[in-house]
């Protein structure tokens, strides 16, 4: 409890020193903080990454094995799962095209990825404008101590012009402090989202571009081939 107060005494003597722009800054750090772990909680309950469900599906699949790898499909939580599924689900529909099928998919692996990039945008945003907010403030630090330079006249204090100087240094640390996380944990999630993308195209091809027999599997059974031979 006495460190949580201690980190909020901190925060107050940084925003009263940098002045509204150091407060403006900490505001989007919080805001942005909390759209950061929104998105990680949203990540986490869409199966993100976890495609091991969707890839032995496909590989039911391809075995011939298709209500066994549809019912695997449907447990999964993850788009490359949810698209997967719906695939083979048209895919055994023999009266569905395959445009037709690529088409549905598309839509909803799109809209599902929409939810995913929600926020994307204002991230993005944060990561730009708050290095441009610490150097406005800068700036406005530096109009200010040299302001308080000019009225000193003939008697000068340096500690005047040098500690106006680095309060208003203070702004740009803080906006760069608040881009660099950000654009980092933004170039992660773009790098997630991507590689979902790119599991549900292959995965998905893998379904469309085979068409095995659709009765139940049975591993007693003789291969054609097998039963050619013991002919």
């Amino acid at each position: 409890m006495i460190s949580l107060t201690n980190a909020f005494e901190t925060l107050a003597s940084l925003a009263e020193l940098g002045g509204p722009v150091v407060a403006i800054i900490m505001v989007i750090s919080a805001v942005s903080l909390a759209v950061i772990l929104l998105k990680f909680w949203q990540f986490f309950r869409m199966g993100v990454g976890r495609r091991a469900r969707a890839e032995k599906a496909v590989g039911l699949w391809l075995e011939g094995r298709p209500r066994e790898a549809l019912a695997l499909a449907r447990e999964g939580r993850s788009a490359a799962a949810r698209a997967v599924a719906l695939a083979i689900q048209l895919r055994t529909d023999r009266r569905a095209e395959k445009a037709e099928i690529e088409e549905r998919i598309a839509r909803d692996v799109t809209e599902r990825f929409h939810d995913l990039q929600s926020g994307f945008r204002f991230l993005d945003a944060v990561a730009q404008v708050a290095p441009l907010l610490g150097l406005f403030g800068t700036v406005l630090g530096m109009i200010d101590a040299f302001r308080q330079l000019q009225t000193a006249g003939n008697a000068v204090d340096p500690s005047i012009l040098a500690g106006g100087i680095w309060v208003a240094l203070l702004t740009t640390a803080a906006g760069l402090a608040v881009a660099m996380p950000v654009s980092l944990v933004l170039t992660w999630l773009e790098t997630r989202i991507e590689s979902e993308r790119v599991a549900v195209e292959t995965l998905t091809a893998d379904v469309l571009g085979t068409r095995p027999s659709i009765e139940p599997h049975n591993p007693s059974a003789p291969r054609a081939g097998e039963a050619a031979l013991a002919g």
